[in-house]
């Protein structure tokens, strides 16, 4: 790719809006995630997952059946491929659980009501509720500061129109891959915060190299318009950009395809992340430089 004369800023009244949209989805998904209103995972939530072998061929439906009339409505059954290995991940929520209970009451009450007594227990974890609260504290801790981090790092290295700027858009990309999957239904677990994390340090990363070029292109382009130095700067940088984002995208795919279920929800957040954080870099980060630019220059000239 080379020699590209894209008007990217042009775009920039569709990508606000587009981009104000999803924010505003985040926002209300980072509100179910406070309240416990979203698919919460037990690190979050407290209580019991296992993963089970069974001796003979079982159903999920069966299982869910099993469960149900045990008292346990609400729990999480999931197949583990492949199927011939006959192996779940079941995962019960510390609102259904009884003083008394733990893992291994659970796997005695199976074993008893599906009459298969060689079910195999290959992991088992049992989290309890001041855990799960200092769990989903220090996450949203984690976030918080990485923002920050994020802030100081590129005001020292740019100008604090830039700092500001790339901060946006790392919580505007964070906040587009929640609210996607709160939308999905996907579990929010520390394997999410951990995906977020990686989407928030991939983005900074891509909009890092377009804030360079702009810098290197206002010294060295003095004719033209500063809309027009960062078009050029976009464009001097697509083929990286492009090129950065394929190869990811290349991994995070093969994880979600052959990564297993374990890492199904994860490397789908990050293909999400790759997606969203390439557009806000071309596409919101950089028009907004532009506007706040533009800003900059009408207030000094009604102040002459």
């Amino acid at each position: 790719i080379k020699n590209t004369k894209i008007n990217f800023i042009g775009f920039r009244k569709v990508t606000y809006f587009l981009s104000i949209l999803l924010v505003l989805n985040g926002l209300f998904s980072v509100w179910k995630v406070a309240t416990g209103r979203a698919n919460m995972g037990l690190d979050f939530t407290g209580g019991t997952s296992l993963q089970l072998q069974f001796s003979k061929d079982i159903t999920v439906e069966h299982l869910r059946n099993v469960m149900s009339d045990a008292g346990f409505k609400s729990a999480n059954i999931q197949q583990v491929a492949p199927a011939s290995a006959n192996t779940f991940l079941i995962r019960v929520g510390s609102q259904e659980l009884k003083t008394e209970e733990a893992s291994s009451g659970i796997t005695d009450l199976i074993r008893k009501e599906t009459g298969d007594q060689g079910i195999k227990v290959l992991e088992q974890n049992d989290i309890g509720g001041t855990v799960s609260q200092q769990l989903k504290s220090k996450a949203f801790q984690a976030v918080f500061w990485a923002c920050i981090g994020i802030l100081v790092y590129i005001w020292i290295r740019f100008k604090f129109k830039f700092a500001v700027v790339a901060t946006l858009a790392t919580a505007h990309d964070v906040l587009a891959v929640l609210g996607f999957m709160v939308i999905l239904n996907k579990e929010i677990d520390l394997l999410m915060i951990t995906a977020l994390l990686t989407v928030a340090g991939y983005s900074l990363t891509d909009t890092v190299v377009v804030f360079d070029r702009i810098r290197e292109n206002m010294r060295n382009i003095l004719k033209n318009t500063f809309e027009e130095i960062v078009n050029k700067a976009i464009n001097d940088v697509l083929a990286r950009t492009l090129m950065t984002s394929i190869t990811t995208l290349l991994v995070a795919v093969s994880l979600f395809v052959f990564g297993g279920n374990v890492l199904h929800t994860f490397s789908l957040a990050i293909i999400m992340g790759v997606c969203v954080g390439t557009y806000s870099s071309d596409l919101l980060a950089a028009p907004l430089i532009v506007d706040w630019e533009n800003w900059e220059k009408k207030n000094k000239a009604l102040n002459k």
